[in-house]
């Protein structure tokens, strides 16, 4: 049986005081979840109509690839510059 692939999909909502911060940190962690393996593809974009908001979409080949981003993204600058924000994800297995 083929293993199903971990669809992430959502955004975070960032505070006006904090949205630089949160775009310096940016195209580091996109690179270094693009070099994970099992990383299928990967992109965070702000939404051109709401500000503060990041649109996030993740695609990992397997349960196993995703569980290695989270525990590699809470021990990241990423996550101490994000610490907070509030996400709204909906997960899903393809």
């Amino acid at each position: 049986m083929a293993k199903s692939k971990v669809v992430l999909r959502g955004h975070i909502s960032v505070p006006a005081e904090r949205i630089a911060q949160v775009r310096d940190a940016l195209s580091e962690h996109v690179a270094l979840t693009r070099a994970e393996p099992g990383c299928i593809s990967f992109e965070v974009t702000e939404d051109a109509d709401t500000p503060g908001r990041f649109n996030v979409s993740e695609v990992f080949e397997s349960q196993t690839a995703f569980d290695a981003h989270q525990a590699r993204t809470k021990a990241s600058a990423w996550f101490k510059v994000t610490e907070g924000i509030p996400r709204h994800y909906q997960i899903a297995r393809e």
